[in-house]
């Protein structure tokens, strides 16, 4: 309860970056660095009062459902700033930081999550059969984006016209790949919400459960995450619009930016809620949290934009990612599956996760412009 008041606190002192942000947009036109910076930090607290009405709301519906709300609504912010990318052209930015929300999520969010929970408990228990199908799923979205990305990159060496028609053939392949992965999701949805939302209720957690403090009613859950939404709209909007100048500037890669930067500001939301029930030893509805962001994230996020992209896009996006993104998302998924294996976590294996998302983030920093 302490923590969770501490957390509200810190959130409620980061908002005064939003009127900092538009007055430095509409008033001081301060320069596109700066604007970045400070619309980044203004979107973490947004992203996070999100999460928090998203939790209010799962308070009432149990794990299964709560997990999935929190999953979906957490995932507002990423959407909205890839959307925005989008609109601007800038289809590296907005593949980055979907590879940088999938890997943050299933590595950074878990790995803190059974870290600060296994420090305060020996062990925590997860329902493994609900754990092994995300990571299935996970890896059925690795295998999506390598199909397109390995096609595009033996057909790199063709001549012109050749690598011209292959260009469109990815697309192609990539709106086919999004049909599949996004009925893949619904029906997973179907598995966890009606055909098996026994292996999602969790343990411990009673509708309208709230810790010693008042629930919100759901019309103002509605209302907080809705307009907390509408300005991380507006802050994404200038956020990309500074997003190369600051990579220069900053001495990083467009690439970095999105799969370290954007990610961790999109996803501020599930880094507060899913390491605040694994530190009241519910490791389902965490885990159920990050690696159902990462899902989404994977299966109707990034099949979804290759859809937008066709409406709002300068010109449409494929879902060819780079090697290095490709070999990022395929070591992060092996390593959870290996991790969820035994239906169980505690603090050391926390610290493997982080690990690795440690050295891939080393591996984007390096990564030559």
């Amino acid at each position: 309860m302490a923590l969770k008041l501490k957390a509200d606190q810190i959130l409620l002192l980061l908002l005064v970056f939003v009127p900092i942000t538009l007055v430095l947009e509409y008033v001081v036109h301060a320069s596109a660095t700066t604007l970045f910076l400070t619309s980044a930090v203004a979107i973490v607290p947004l992203a996070g009062i999100m999460g928090k009405s998203t939790e209010m709301l799962a308070e009432h519906v149990g794990a299964g459902l709560g997990g999935l709300l929190n999953a979906t609504f957490g995932n507002a912010a990423e959407l909205i700033i890839a959307i925005f990318a989008l609109r601007a052209g800038l289809h590296d930015l907005v593949k980055a930081s979907l590879t940088g929300s999938i890997i943050g999520n299933i590595l950074l969010i878990f790995g803190l999550s059974a870290l600060l929970g296994g420090l305060k408990f020996r062990k925590q228990v997860f329902n493994r059969t609900a754990a092994k199908l995300g990571s299935t799923l996970l890896l059925l979205s690795a295998v999506g984006l390598v199909i397109p990305s390995l096609l595009h990159y033996l057909r790199d060496g063709a001549e012109s016209g050749a690598a011209a028609a292959a260009g469109a053939e990815s697309g192609s392949l990539s709106l086919e790949i999004s049909v599949v992965l996004i009925v893949c999701y619904i029906l997973s949805l179907v598995f966890a919400l009606r055909t098996h939302a026994d292996l999602y209720q969790g343990t411990g957690h009673a509708a309208g459960e709230t810790h010693g403090a008042p629930a919100w009613s759901k019309g103002k859950s509605f209302a907080v995450l809705v307009g907390a939404a509408a300005v991380v709209g507006w802050m994404s909007e200038i956020l990309v619009g500074g997003a190369e100048e600051a990579a220069h500037s900053l001495g990083m890669t467009e690439v970095f930016v999105g799969v370290i930067v954007v990610a961790l500001v999109g996803n501020a939301a599930e880094h507060s809620t899913a390491v605040l029930v694994a530190l009241r030893n519910k490791m389902d509805l965490s885990i159920q949290i990050a690696v159902g962001s990462s899902l989404q994230i994977a299966l109707l996020i990034a099949p979804l934009l290759v859809f937008l992209s066709y409406a709002v896009g300068p010109a449409p996006i494929d879902l060819v990612f780079s090697p290095l993104e490709v070999v990022a998302v395929a070591v992060s998924v092996l390593v959870v599956g290996q991790i969820a294996d035994d239906g169980q976590t505690h603090w050391m294996e926390g610290v493997l996760l982080l690990a690795v998302y440690v050295l891939l983030a080393l591996a984007f920093f390096n990564l030559p412009a």
